[in-house]
């Protein structure tokens, strides 16, 4: 791939889950990735079979060795990450880039498994990249050059929004607020369902209310250059019924502090987890 170029390159994915084929299938549509070599034993997604960009290897040793990619995508799961890193020391050259979408996994354990030489860069996305709606925060080791954190940077930005940061123990943070955060999204869906139900509402139309209010102010916050704050405040009439439930939701007691410890418990098991 020419020096600063970010489409058409030739890529290749260690692992094609749902994080892993939501991705690919994002980089196909823009035309970043031009020549895609899967490495996933249990096979493609059958949205990506028939696809003449991509082809499936069963094992690292198995992709043809006139395929050099410039990017090696390491999508696998965390827990078998470390097994399966040293059969990729080999794509290890100048100009190949890696870009690990894993939670947990440092920039020391990629350059222990690969070696110093490794360009790495560190992402932690989360899973509204499957609709093209992501938020992922990366972080790239010295070797990296600029072109090749561009390409990651497209890479990225195929599914979602991008920021990247120079202190790689941010990542744990993150990983406790976007990581795992639309975790904490559908739990609010359900939690406010279940007050409707309390509340006297048939379970069913709770559910539907609930679903289509968070999907909506959702969809509105990510339209509106409008604060967070400004909006809650422009529906939230003085001594009205939104402001009697931010009464009990904004006390001492409330969303936030019970917010803080759900976050740091999430940041502390991510460090737990990078150990």
């Amino acid at each position: 791939m020419a020096e600063g170029r970010a489409q058409g390159c030739a890529l290749l994915l260690a692992g094609c889950g749902k994080m892993g084929g939501a991705m690919l299938d994002g980089w196909l549509k823009a035309g970043i990735a031009s020549s895609v070599a899967v490495v996933e034993p249990a096979g493609l997604p059958e949205s990506l079979r028939g696809n003449p960009a991509v082809f499936l290897a069963s094992a690292p040793d198995a992709v043809p060795s006139t395929f050099v990619p410039d990017v090696v995508v390491l999508a696998v799961k965390p827990q078998v990450m470390d097994s399966v890193l040293p059969a990729y020391r080999a794509l290890v050259r100048p100009g190949t880039v890696f870009l690990s979408v894993a939670a947990g996994k440092t920039i020391a354990s990629f350059e222990s498994a690969l070696g110093e030489g490794a360009a790495i860069v560190r992402s932690m996305p989360n899973t509204p990249a499957a609709i093209g709606r992501g938020m992922t925060v990366a972080v790239g080791n010295p070797v990296v050059t600029g072109a090749q954190k561009t390409l990651c940077d497209s890479l990225l930005r195929a599914v979602g929004d991008v920021a990247w940061v120079d202190d790689e123990s941010l990542l744990d943070p993150v990983t406790a607020v976007s990581g795992s955060g639309p975790a904490y999204v559908f739990l609010m869906v359900e939690a406010m369902a279940k007050a409707g139900e309390a509340a006297g509402l048939p379970a069913d139309l709770a559910m539907r209310l609930a679903r289509a209010t968070v999907a909506g102010a959702g969809e509105l916050l990510h339209q509106s250059p409008t604060a967070a704050a400004d909006l809650r405040k422009a529906v939230t009439s003085p001594n009205g019924t939104t402001q009697a439930a931010l009464d009990v939701l904004m006390a001492e007691d409330g969303i936030q502090p019970l917010f803080d410890r759900a976050v740091a418990a999430a940041a502390n098991r991510s460090r737990e987890l990078a150990k």
